[in-house]
């Protein structure tokens, strides 16, 4: 397989883009959540990041087929 330069920003910009967009919509809230996500212990964001990180895996495997 050959490396994109291409595909890959397109990626980049496409993640950066989701990720602004509820900072956009409602920054109030994700103030919120950023209060609420410093209060769980370091396990429970372990688990949820590694959670997100298997979903994200599955997701790119999909895009394969």
């Amino acid at each position: 397989m050959r490396f994109q330069a291409s595909l890959f920003l397109a990626a980049l910009g496409l993640a950066c883009v989701l990720e602004s967009l509820p900072w956009l919509l409602g920054p109030g809230r994700m103030r919120e959540a950023l209060r609420q996500l410093l209060e769980l212990p370091p396990e429970k964001l372990r688990v949820g990041g590694f959670i997100l990180l298997g979903a994200g895996l599955v997701l790119v495997a999909l895009s394969r087929f």
